[in-house]
């Protein structure tokens, strides 16, 4: 570093506090948000080849923050035109695109360079377009294409996130989604109610199915109940890894009904027994030796999520399992999904909240589990498992 540029600096801090009683962590939080916010240190690291990678590095981040919301519109608008469907036989060009999927020549041309840029689908010199690495496992994840159509609603819901945050939104669309959050009464919603969101739980819920069974032998054991099971995506995943193992399928009754048929279509009837009821207000199944929890708990609040792991510790076996999976808050290097994403999403429905590790761990004590192991998923981003056994009675 040079001397006037070290100087400079140097001197971008000259003026900061000097309070020994202030923590080391403190000191140090206050002098480097006083020197980012000095336009004279962003300058000088700009120009001074050590730092300007730094420095663009930042300056794209802070770009991405605010351009965020375009980017997650130019996804959706690839989504809703099926534009990856278009290409997944190959590369086509702008006028071909524009017959397709109703769009003047133009138009198309303006999305494929948007696209294009976030690596969606990819442009020749010659306007062919084809799929780039992000839109091609867009075309083979239909789970998330489900859930990038299905954020029309949160998009909607956080047009003002403040109202959102002082509560002042007396309804939301993510809350009429997911009717079960505000109905005191859930076993009572019929088919129509619960149809949508059922199918956009078993069409998300494969890979997430995959992660978990790959980090635990469910085959170990004798019979699983699947609490929250939905129309049983995670059962027959489950049933695929392990021939011999026995299901338990609870959830709300219309949801049973459209498990039902899918179960029957894999021939599956025979292996799982479906049972019907609200699990905050009715008794849970007993005789299964491994319960699981996939993306239940976070979906409640306290006191409820607390209620829930009470009840199954009262009918697990002594020597029985306790398998929680769900994306947790505080993950390493997938901070936004956790506090971010899930905290907002979940806010805007109207209940829970992402948990860490530490949270979990602290509620299933409360309820008197013992946690013995983390497991380790392939993409702990999307879903996290902690395996859990009941503490031994002292009575």
């Amino acid at each position: 570093m040079g001397l006037s540029q070290g100087t400079a600096l140097e001197q971008a801090g000259d003026d900061l506090p000097r309070n020994p009683r202030r923590p080391l962590a403190g000191r140090w939080n206050v002098f480097r948000s006083r020197l980012l916010a000095s336009d004279r240190f962003r300058v000088i690291a700009a120009r001074f080849p050590p730092t300007r990678p730094i420095a663009r590095r930042q300056a794209r981040k802070l770009f991405d923050l605010c351009a965020g919301f375009v980017y997650s519109q130019i996804l959706y608008s690839c989504v809703r035109l099926r534009l990856f469907h278009q290409l997944a036989d190959g590369p086509r060009n702008i006028r071909e695109l524009a017959k397709s999927i109703d769009l003047e020549e133009d138009e198309v041309a303006r999305l494929a360079s948007a696209a294009a840029s976030l690596k969606l689908i990819e442009v020749d010199a010659d306007g062919q377009c084809g799929l780039g690495p992000l839109g091609a496992i867009m075309l083979g994840s239909p789970g998330i294409t489900a859930m990038v159509e299905h954020h029309a609603m949160l998009y909607e819901d956080l047009t003002d996130p403040i109202a959102l945050l002082r509560g002042e939104k007396q309804t939301t669309r993510l809350g009429d989604y997911w009717p079960y959050v505000a109905d005191n009464f859930p076993a009572q919603l019929d088919e129509a109610a619960v149809k949508d969101y059922s199918a956009l739980m078993a069409a998300s819920q494969q890979f997430i199915a995959e992660e978990v069974l790959a980090a635990y032998p469910v085959q170990k054991h004798r019979c699983l109940l699947d609490i929250g099971g939905g129309e049983g995506a995670f059962i027959l995943a489950a049933a695929m890894k392990a021939p011999d193992l026995k299901f338990v399928l609870f959830d709300l009754p219309p949801v049973v009904g459209l498990a039902r048929d899918r179960l029957a279509g894999h021939r599956l009837l025979d292996r799982v027994t479906l049972v019907s009821g609200d699990f905050f207000n009715d008794p849970l199944p007993v005789g299964a030796d491994l319960i699981t929890l996939v993306r239940v708990i976070h979906d409640h609040d306290e006191e409820r999520a607390l209620a829930l792991l009470r009840e199954i510790r009262q009918i697990l076996p002594q020597d029985g399992t306790l398998l929680l999976a769900e994306p947790m808050s505080g993950t390493k290097r997938a901070q936004p999904a956790g506090a971010a994403y899930f905290g907002f999403y979940l806010l805007a429905m109207g209940s829970g909240r992402p948990r860490s590790i530490e949270e979990l761990t602290d509620l299933l004590d409360r309820a008197g589990f013992l946690v013995d192991r983390v497991l380790r998923t392939r993409t702990p981003m999307l879903v996290r498992g902690i395996v859990a056994r009941p503490k031994r009675s002292t009575i």
